[in-house]
Parts: structure tokens; sequence; C-alpha cells
């Protein structure tokens, strides 16, 4: 069963940035990039992540994400950074991304 699950945040042709969640708590994010032969990902989580949760979260990006859009690539590289969450930033003003999650259109933790 999985143990993640993936929030889309934008989505080009060639690559996805995602939010992860576990148990509707987001602990992380991972952006995949598709190449013709190898498929890219970087994976940013808390400095609370062990190794074996760190494995978990590829597995299921792998399986998930990379296989069921690329399933013949021929390897798939992941870089993995690992900190604490600063916060989001934007042009837009505060009360404009007060009103996106009014409307429930942004995801900010």
């Amino acid at each position: 069963m999985p143990r993640f699950q993936f929030e889309r945040e934008s989505r080009t042709p060639s690559s996805e940035s995602l939010i992860v969640l576990n148990e509707d708590k987001a602990v992380g994010r991972v952006d995949v990039h598709f190449g013709d032969d190898v498929c890219n990902a970087t994976v940013c989580v808390p400095e609370d992540f062990a190794e074996g949760d760190i494995q978990d979260l590829i597995g299921e990006v792998d399986e998930r994400l990379v296989m069921s859009a690329n399933p013949f690539r021929e390897d798939f590289v992941v870089t993995v950074w690992i900190g604490r969450h600063a916060g989001v930033y934007s042009e837009e003003t505060e009360e404009d991304v007060a009103e996106e999650l009014d409307d429930g259109n942004l995801l900010v933790n």
C-alpha cells in the first residue's frame, strides 16, 4: 500500500513539481524531469527523514510517477536535499495568497 501521496503543483510536457504528503501532511516535494533516456528527480525532505523513509519515497516516485510516464527509461537519477522548510516566496501580495488559499487553489504548509 502506498505510504506517500503526491499533489501536483505544476506540469510541463517534460516535468512535474509535486508536494509529497504523508497522512495528509506535507512532508516534502519532488521535481521530476523526463528526458529521452534518463529521468532526473530532485527530492526535498525534512531533516528528521530517516534513510529508510528516503528510500521508500524514491521507490514510490519511481513506481508511481516515473515508470507510469516513461517505462522504458534507461536510468533514474535522484538528488536528495535534506533541510527545513523556509517558506513560499511569490511576487503576489499576502492578500493575493490569502485569497487563493480561501479558494482552495494553493497549498502552503
